[in-house]
């Protein structure tokens, strides 16, 4: 397919899963990539893993040199976009040029999310590569870190941090870390991997100030004091909709798009940590800040942008790594699903299936990919599975799932 130009905005997986998808699809157009760090397209989740960890960077790079050069593809680094144009498409970009553009894809992704006196030298947020750089340099052997918020990322900069020598006190504001998102009785679990490593976790304590007093930082908890070299804060993201807004899209917790990545302008699309979009296969909108859904969602995005009729309905899923373990999640449970735990919470590998009735709608599992894989086929076909095998962690789930479709 040849056409004038595609304006991919953001400069992260979105855009570089989408450049590389049109190429394939046969897309000859012009390609441009826009992006407001000075890095080309890179992953982001080795920067709380192995490239905060070790400064491995191998893999880490999404658009090398050499393939968007034999790709034609135009990579622009250091340009932040600041419109696009609802008369004809143009992105308008900071140095007062314009990009003329047939369709334009927003990936923008999401930022960090502050606390209020939380900040100043010595305070980290993770987001960007610059910012792995900078803790990595500060994750010294010895040094007291301070780790604000016991969601997934606070588990894996705590784990890089204990690679690194560190001693880490993980403050987790609710009474157990990870509940919002697995649950308690699984957050609980999680929880004793980050203790079993030598982790100080304390929960129902609150950040309310840092303040520097000579060499040393004074967190200010709802608990009381607690001293440390380093704090991080992982505490959520914001979707960066500013670009969406000022553009005159339809913006509600995130940038709204349908099931094809379409935004509410024509020849406008969005993919990624700041589309909050419609899954069909859970009949309500979603913003996911997933890798994989970020990859699944720009390929999706960049076949809709060419005019095929697909559309993103995949169950959502994502990986962790910290402290020797790996964790998985697969699709989304409801508040009043019933759990059904494979293996023992306590040791070992283990995996939480979450059922609606007889049909699995999500599952968690440490150490345990391949439940994972099959959770997967069980929420996509909505193969019934009885609770006694799921359960039974001697029974294979892959030939119970054949004998069951």
């Amino acid at each position: 397919m040849s056409a004038g130009a595609f304006v991919l905005v953001g400069g992260g997986q979105v855009a570089a899963v989408a450049a590389r998808t049109l190429r394939r699809r046969g897309y000859d157009g012009r390609i441009v990539v826009v992006g407001e760090e000075p890095h080309r397209p890179y992953q982001r989740p080795p920067l709380s893993k192995e490239y905060l960890s070790a400064g491995d960077d191998s893999g880490l790079v999404l658009l090398p040199e050499q393939w968007t050069e034999d790709n034609d593809v135009e990579v622009r680094t250091g340009t932040r976009a600041l419109k696009v144009s609802a008369a004809d498409g143009a992105v308008l970009v900071d140095d007062g040029s314009s990009i003329a553009a047939d369709a334009v894809l927003l990936g923008t992704g999401a930022r960090a999310r502050r606390l209020p006196g939380v900040d100043g030298e010595g305070v980290f947020h993770l987001r960007f590569r610059d910012e792995a750089d900078a803790l990595r340099d500060a994750l010294v052997p010895g040094a007291r870190v301070v780790m604000v918020g016991g969601g997934f990322i606070g588990g894996e900069v705590a784990s890089s941090a204990v690679d690194r020598g560190a001693h880490v006190t993980l403050l987790e504001a609710g009474p157990v870390p990870l509940a919002m998102a697995i649950g308690p009785r699984l957050g609980a679990a999680c929880a004793r991997l980050q203790q079993d490593a030598g982790v100080d976790v304390r929960v129902d304590t609150a950040v309310q100030t840092v303040t520097r007093t000579g060499g040393r930082l004074v967190v200010a908890t709802t608990r009381g004091d607690v001293e440390a070299d380093v704090v991080v804060v992982g505490v959520g993201a914001v979707p960066n909709t500013e670009l969406a807004v000022d553009s005159g899209l339809d913006v509600d917790g995130g940038v709204l798009v349908d099931e094809r990545c379409r935004t509410s302008q024509d020849r406008v699309f969005a993919a990624g940590d700041v589309a909050h979009h419609v899954h069909p296969g859970l009949g309500r909108r979603v913003r996911v800040e997933h890798f994989d859904n970020a990859s699944r969602q720009a390929a999706v995005a960049a076949r809709s942008m060419l005019g095929e009729d697909v559309v993103y309905d995949e169950p959502h899923w994502f990986w962790s790594d910290q402290f020797g373990h790996n964790l998985q999640h697969v699709g989304h449970a409801h508040a009043d699903d019933r759990m059904v735990v494979r293996g023992d919470l306590a040791e070992g590998a283990w995996t939480a299936f979450f059922l609606a009735g007889d049909r699995v709608t999500a599952a968690f599992a440490v150490d345990a990919g391949e439940d994972i894989a099959v959770a997967r086929e069980l929420i996509t076909t909505g193969v019934a599975v009885p609770d006694a095998v799921l359960a039974d962690r001697e029974a294979d789930l892959f030939e119970a799932l054949e004998g069951l479709a």
